[in-house]
């Protein structure tokens, strides 16, 4: 597909009041999918963007709750994501993880002092009996943000990976001990399974369309997938798929060592076939040198905003497509 012009600022990708785009969700988590993210926000209103994140890899430090996935799509809407590192607060400062260290209490992330309030914030909301729905959006109209960021569910969940040593959460595996671990197995730890809120259930319903960025397939598309009521409302919408790998390479992260844990092939054809047949039109990298039957190929390496943009151009072009009936992909309807 022909990469259509880049623009300076955000403006409606169609004029005509029937045609126009309203609302676009996304599947997130990591750091894949904020990347496109960042282009879609120079293509439609924030207010047109609904983000589901990833909720599986939040953590409790220092007696302050960490949302890592649901931090990285609300800071980049505020302006304030630190672009070089995909998390935490550009700019930030660290003296309270420091002085933590200096008296005996080292935390095993670091963490910088303003991301920390926004921690303190949440954790707070939640012991005062807030769900994780509501401290978001209370957070979200704190910072300015006008998109729609949803976590997957209300209730604790935990993707772990299986060691020599038992089950160690992903935070530890990858920030830690920096994936530096053999492991065998996936694990999903939670007292009850997992259910989507009705307001992640309504959003992707109400969509345009529905796009899975290339985040990690295990531990950030993985567990909102495994919530009771997505893979349903999903099949009733157009969905597109964007692989984060590129051959056997991911774009970023652990997907590989991740994805062998799960069983599966660390490539696209993996990728595909975890997502089974909620997808319409899986998206490949132009270098991928798996072959996919039916996928479109793509320039996927968001190394710049210009690739951002232009990717989410072509993602939108294909989405108007369908909606103007010109199928691009297979139709589940």
């Amino acid at each position: 597909m022909k990469n259509l012009p880049i623009l300076d600022h955000p403006q409606r990708l169609f004029t005509s009041e029937e045609e126009m785009i309203t609302m676009i969700t996304l599947l997130s988590g990591g750091t894949g999918t904020p990347k496109l993210i960042r282009g879609m926000r120079q293509v439609l209103h924030d207010s047109e963007i609904a983000v589901v994140v990833n909720c599986a890899e939040d953590v409790w430090v220092s007696g302050n709750h960490l949302s890592p996935d649901i931090d990285t799509v609300l800071y980049l809407f505020a302006g304030i994501l630190n672009t070089e590192t995909w998390w935490g607060i550009r700019g930030d400062s660290y003296e309270t993880n420091r002085y933590l260290e200096r008296i005996g209490m080292p935390e095993s992330i670091m963490i910088g002092d303003r991301d920390r309030g926004i921690h303190i914030a949440r954790g707070t909301l939640l012991r005062e009996g807030k769900t994780l729905t509501e401290a978001t959006a209370a957070i979200a109209a704190s910072l300015g943000v006008e998109a729609t960021v949803l976590p997957m569910c209300d209730t604790p969940v935990a993707s772990c990976v299986a060691t020599e040593n038992g089950p160690m959460h992903f935070q530890e595996y990858w920030v830690t001990h920096r994936g530096n671990i053999e492991i065998s197995g996936i694990i999903r730890e939670y007292e009850s399974p997992p259910v989507a809120t009705g307001a992640v259930i309504e959003t992707i319903q109400k969509s345009d369309a529905v796009i899975i960025g290339p985040s990690n397939p295990v531990t950030s598309i993985g567990p909102i997938l495994e919530c009771e009521g997505v893979r349903e409302a999903l099949s009733e919408v157009f969905v597109i798929a964007v692989s984060p790998f590129i051959g056997s390479r991911p774009i970023s992260g652990p997907a590989a060592a991740l994805m062998k844990a799960w069983g599966r092939s660390p490539d696209s054809r993996g990728t595909r076939e975890a997502y089974g047949d909620i997808v319409d039109l899986f998206i490949q990298d132009l270098n991928d040198e798996i072959d996919l039957p039916g996928s479109l190929r793509l320039n996927t390496m968001m190394t710049s905003q210009k690739q951002s943009e232009s990717l989410a151009w072509d993602l939108l072009s294909i989405i108007q497509g369908q909606r103007s009936g010109k199928n691009i992909g297979r139709s589940k309807r």
